[in-house]
């Protein structure tokens, strides 16, 4: 069982492609003493739409 405080820590997001708007991948950051500048930043991943690798952007649902 998971314990109260290590789940609060983490969160659930989508990546999305800013070239076509698609939600390709979900991942979980740590968001326990603020987002790091890096994931706001974005990261390089690919576009199976476009077939090439774009930048893609954190969407919170």
């Amino acid at each position: 069982m998971a314990k109260k405080g290590k789940a609060a820590a983490r969160e659930y997001v989508w990546l999305q492609c800013s070239e076509t708007g698609d939600l390709n991948y979900r991942t979980e950051i740590a968001v326990k003493g603020g987002v790091a500048e890096r994931i706001k930043e974005g990261f390089k991943k690919y576009s199976p739409r476009l077939r090439k690798h774009t930048l893609h952007k954190v969407k919170r649902k």
